[in-house]
């Protein structure tokens, strides 16, 4: 199997700096485990605590935490540091090679989708409140077993509320799944799946994110045809503002 992972994300309209932060680390037992927070509010306060937040999760992650135990102490982690008065979500996505399981853990109002075929499609939507804010928090977990076919979609509210004030709200499960069966043929299909879904979403906003969009995909491929891991990224640089 190859696993396949792609982002799409942008900040929010006329907002020069997203208030969601993405980071990734290889586990030390083998596999990798992402990271996403979104960050109370937008812009720069937004990205400090996002920031905060991803690099506590990532640390505790180098060291072999497990997910859950790592949610739950970067919550309490943000909970004292800011003393209860700012929240974020966090999503942590694993490919645990020891276990060899897809390990979700949402602390978040957008659910995860899980497409496992053309029409098998699996919600976790359970409640799972931001970190942050209330004292105690548990995060939402889920364990599943690898798979050819299989695809992980997490992505914060930005993409859940796109099209909302021009009454043209998405429906995120239902593209997904569309996507999936446009796409499962094809060699790749987590970047198009994230590229296309983030394209919706900023059409239905207008052309204008109301809200900063992140979205990860995480996608098991059949076999790869080489032992080469292979990572890309295009990072647009805006322009200098003159005086």
């Amino acid at each position: 199997m190859q696993i396949q992972v792609a982002v799409a994300k942008v900040p929010q309209y006329a907002v020069s700096e997203s208030g969601d932060t993405l980071e990734m680390i290889e586990r030390p037992q083998g596999g990798l485990s992402l990271v996403l927070a979104d960050g109370q509010r937008s812009g720069h306060a937004a990205k400090s605590i996002s920031t905060l937040v991803t690099s506590k999760a990532i640390s505790l992650l180098a060291e072999g935490v497990r997910d859950g135990a790592a949610a739950r102490a970067t919550h309490d982690y943000l909970y004292t540091a800011r003393r209860g008065k700012v929240s974020a979500t966090l999503n942590i996505i694993s490919v645990d090679m020891v276990t060899k399981t897809l390990v979700l853990s949402r602390n978040s109002h957008c659910p995860i989708i899980v497409q496992l075929g053309p029409d098998e499609q699996h919600l976790l939507d359970d409640p799972a409140p931001p970190i942050g804010v209330q004292r105690a928090v548990k995060p939402q977990i889920e364990e599943l077993p690898l798979r050819t076919g299989m695809m992980a979609v997490v992505y914060t509210d930005g993409i859940l509320g796109a099209g909302e004030r021009s009454g043209n709200p998405i429906d995120v499960p239902a593209s997904v799944g569309e996507l999936y069966r446009r796409y499962a043929g094809e060699p790749q299909i987590a970047t198009p799946v994230a590229d296309t879904l983030l394209a919706e979403a900023i059409e239905r906003d207008q052309g204008r994110p109301h809200d900063d969009m992140s979205i990860v995909v995480v996608a098991v491929a059949p076999e790869a045809p080489d032992d080469v891991r292979r990572l890309q990224l295009t990072f647009p640089i805006p322009p200098v503002m003159r005086p």
